[in-house]
């Protein structure tokens, strides 16, 4: 027992900002790219970050480098974890389920919960990716559960009914009991409802950089956004990617004429960039962090002010955040005007008035 009368019920504990430079992710592919090959064929490494316990970048998502020479393959394997794959360099095959994706450079993909999957090097040179996962969190939880497999198979057909049991036409989510038990609206409902859950199909998506880019601002003064959100529907108002993650493209060409530095904004959500064109730095709490293509940037941890400073060269970035993760727990705080209120995004009506982070573009 732990006595806690009378004191504060907590507050965000962020982590450092970490960057890992292009030099190292390099020097990273380099070792992967000569070790023998695993017996499970996957060559990887994990970039951590000092303050996890978990192999985690973030409290909650790891950061992956993944390798494939030509020609190999990784075994089949599913997980309770999520994932967000981004190439950074050859290409090569998703198999997830009886989807096949063909990925180029900078394309994205996703493979949802227990998905069977596999990847291919179909390319001439190696194939790397980095995969993000919600594997930390649910390590943190005990209950990250995966296994490898012989082939890709999809799941069986959910059962109809119960199993083994006499009143096999009478135990179903449609005759379990749903009283309405108050005024407020609270409800009680049968054990059904919890184990018979009403699935959400997610399927395996394809986010083609190419075609991405081309629906965004490639010229100063042409009108289009310089930031989008990559979509899977299956997340709904989570706007996510996957369940956990949204994932932006960030986009902005060459010419714009630098910002002076002011206030930055602050979410709980963590947010990791993966820049790929372009320099600049951002400000983190105070600290000046520079970047260029290549480098990996944990440049939101929670609760910290922070922005983002490109120069005339423009910038094309990913960002990966566990913005839906927050959504479904009903924890997203977000404040996007440091002199503003902090908002409880997904409770209530939401910050509206901008296209991308305060002063990005003031264009």
């Amino acid at each position: 027992m732990v006595d806690t009368s009378g004191q504060s019920l907590g507050s965000p504990t962020p982590w450092q900002p970490i960057k890992v430079s292009r030099a190292e992710i390099d020097a990273t592919i380099q070792h992967l790219a000569t070790i023998p090959l695993p017996v499970n064929g996957r060559r990887s490494a994990h970039l951590v970050h000092p303050q996890s316990t978990t192999r985690g970048f973030a409290p909650g998502i790891d950061v992956c480098v993944e390798v494939l020479l030509p020609g190999e393959s990784t075994k089949p394997v599913r997980r309770n974890s999520s994932s967000v794959q981004i190439v950074i360099a050859g290409c090569g095959t998703a198999e997830v389920g009886s989807v096949s994706i063909e990925m180029n450079r900078y394309d994205v993909c996703n493979v949802p919960s227990m998905k069977p999957h596999r990847f291919v090097n179909v390319g001439a040179e190696p194939w790397v990716r980095l995969a993000y996962s919600n594997a930390p969190l649910l390590t943190l939880l005990g209950s990250h559960y995966s296994e490898e497999l012989d082939e890709i198979r999809e799941p069986a057909p959910g059962v109809e009914g119960p199993v083994d049991m006499a009143e096999s036409a009478r135990i179903t989510r449609g005759t379990a009991p749903d009283q309405e038990v108050s005024s407020t609206g609270a409800r009680l409902r049968g054990y059904e409802y919890l184990v018979d859950i009403e699935p959400v199909p997610n399927r395996p998506l394809h986010w083609p950089h190419e075609i991405m880019s081309g629906l965004m601002s490639t010229e100063m003064g042409d009108g289009k956004r310089t930031i989008m959100a990559l979509y899977n529907p299956a997340t709904e108002r989570k706007q996510g990617a996957t369940g956990s993650f949204f994932v932006t493209l960030s986009q902005m060409p060459p010419g714009h004429k630098p910002r002076p530095e002011g206030r930055g904004h602050r979410h709980n959500s963590v947010a990791i960039n993966y820049h790929f064109g372009g320099k600049g730095y951002s400000v983190v709490d105070g600290v000046r962090i520079d970047w260029e293509p290549g480098d990996l940037l944990l440049s939101a941890p929670t609760w910290r002010e922070h922005a983002h400073y490109f120069t005339e060269t423009g910038m094309s970035a990913y960002t990966v955040q566990d913005h839906p993760l927050h959504i479904g727990m009903e924890s997203l705080i977000w404040q996007e005007d440091m002199n503003g209120p902090i908002l409880a995004l997904g409770l209530e009506k939401g910050q509206t008035g901008y296209v991308a982070p305060r002063n990005w573009d003031d264009e």
